[in-house]
């Protein structure tokens, strides 16, 4: 009898383990590619350092579209027409930001960029990248609450002379940024143009304040966006030589020696409407 019930527990055992691997297995089997592919973009948030592939490799791949945002404000009576291509409302910036969410397209962060363009890594379908330069305050106020409502994350470059000064961020709102997901990125100390760098100018502009972002973020700082966009091919070794592994330029022609250090983005203008922003998205990339 007791033999007889050993038996029965064994099999009740062996019943109950094959039905929950069978759960387990079903489930497995029924994901879908979202799930999936949440998992691996999220797990692609390391970025994979080695020697970077070649220039020509590079190029072949299709560009991800790149917004440059400046300030997030209505316009004011004194701005001047040329000033309003940088000034974005904020009803126009948060219409950008719902068009995109249903249009489809999916934020991405550097280091995912970075991998992609190396290594030919997976991106979710239709990439974007959202930056925002100079560390103006309406960037933490009214673009990053406004990300949050999509679940999108951006890129904010920070020019450090202006941290905690009237109308612009403090370090406490770029750790916050930083702990939220959100990217911080160097953009100089006083966005002097680097063309025009001489001797110190790389410690004051490119290496102090790349050790006070570090400090406030506890992270290490990879990324660069040049002052107005301005580039040129002396200043790629130098930015290597401190330790950034790509820089991002304005919409001119990416440099066909060092793609890396000349990625491609279009200021969003504070002229366009939703509709107009999705056209340039399309043309220019």
């Amino acid at each position: 009898m007791i033999k007889n019930l050993i038996a029965g527990f064994i099999l009740i055992a062996s019943v109950s383990l094959y039905s929950c691997k069978s759960k387990t297995d079903a489930h497995s089997a029924g994901s879908d590619d979202k799930a999936t592919d949440k998992a691996e973009f999220r797990n692609s948030g390391q970025v994979t350092l080695g020697k970077p592939a070649s220039a020509a490799i590079i190029l072949t791949r299709p560009q991800v579209p790149i917004l440059c945002y400046h300030q997030i404000r209505d316009w004011r009576e004194k701005d001047s027409k040329s000033a309003k291509d940088y000034i974005m409302p904020i009803a126009t910036y948060k219409a950008d930001i719902k068009m995109l969410a249903d249009s489809g397209y999916h934020t991405i962060l550097p280091d995912q960029l970075y991998n992609y363009l190396n290594t030919g890594a997976k991106l979710p379908s239709k990439p974007i990248m959202l930056t925002f330069d100079d560390t103006d305050l309406d960037q933490f106020t009214i673009a990053a609450p406004e990300m949050k409502k999509y679940g999108f994350k951006g890129v904010f470059f920070v020019m450090t002379v202006s941290l905690g000064r009237p109308n612009y961020m403090s370090r406490v709102q770029v750790k916050q940024l930083s702990d939220e997901g959100h990217i911080i990125a160097s953009h100089t100390w006083d966005h002097h143009n680097v063309k025009k760098y001489q001797g110190q100018d790389w410690v004051t502009q490119i290496e102090k304040p790349t050790k006070t972002l570090e400090e406030i973020t506890g992270k290490k700082m990879r990324y660069f966006a040049y002052p107005f966009g301005l580039w040129n091919k002396e200043a790629i070794p130098e930015l290597k030589k401190r330790g950034f592994i790509a820089a991002f330029i304005l919409s001119e022609k990416r440099d066909d020696q060092d793609p890396l250090f000349t990625i491609r983005r279009i200021i969003a203008s504070g002229y366009w409407t939703p509709h107009t922003l999705h056209n340039s998205i399309i043309k220019s990339f």
